[in-house]
């Protein structure tokens, strides 16, 4: 039993099939390959921690991230999110930006998003682990497919979600939803490069509408202050 093969009990009857398959044994055996090599985020513990964090039969939100943060202590399997007491990334500055400008909601003093996944939002990158300090450094190694099995069991869920793709990178996932069934809400990513396009495209408003529409809670997106 490997750190991958540490699935959350709520998904392993939808991806439980995943684990046997040939790409995945080949998706193990490099990461362990890597971790032998030197520091591979996030630790073994949190590579499912998005699916840990919030339960298949949860899921209102899907947001798609790309891969995680490759800097000591600040990814831990949640996009977007780093844990508390790490400085918030540009990314999510510009979401929280957005955020106080659409919501009113206060800035907090943390990047820690924990609060939103336990609330049925589940931060999903699409690579599961990074090599230290290398962006990009286990793509194309697997964790692609693995993930797009994950937003599939989702989309054939019969209980509607909505998924957020920012860029173009997460809008390439769009053939694998029912958009009949589903809500998408696009847009650009909020990284600094593409920033300019994504203040003022009010995704929240959005997803507050489309989960209200399908019968779901509302989410608070205010995260609190950890100070």
């Amino acid at each position: 039993m490997t750190d991958i093969a540490m699935l959350p009990a709520s998904w392993r009857g939808v991806l439980g099939e995943e684990l046997q398959k040939p790409y995945f044994k080949e998706l193990t055996e490099f990461v362990e390959e890597e971790r032998a090599k030197g520091p591979v985020f996030p630790p073994r513990d949190e590579v499912f921690a998005a699916l840990e964090a919030t339960p298949f039969d949860r899921v209102k939100v899907l947001v798609l991230g790309q891969d995680p943060y490759h800097g000591e202590g600040q990814g831990h399997g949640l996009c977007f999110s780093v844990r508390p007491g790490v400085k918030t990334p540009p990314s999510l500055r510009n979401i929280y930006k957005e955020l106080k400008e659409e919501l009113g909601h206060p800035v907090p003093d943390n990047g820690y998003l924990m609060p939103w996944a336990q609330q049925g939002v589940l931060l999903l990158n699409a690579v599961l682990t990074v090599r230290s300090g290398e962006a990009n450094s286990h793509k194309g190694k697997g964790w692609e497919k693995f993930t797009d099995a994950v937003i599939r069991a989702v989309a054939e869920r019969p209980d509607p979600a909505v998924f957020v793709l920012w860029g173009n990178y997460a809008q390439k996932k769009l053939p694998l939803i029912d958009t009949e069934r589903h809500v998408v809400v696009k847009g650009a990513h909020p990284s600094p490069l593409s920033a300019k396009k994504f203040f003022g495209s009010r995704p929240f408003t959005q997803i507050d509408e489309a989960v209200a529409a399908q019968g779901h809670e509302s989410i608070d997106w205010r995260i609190p202050d950890l100070g």
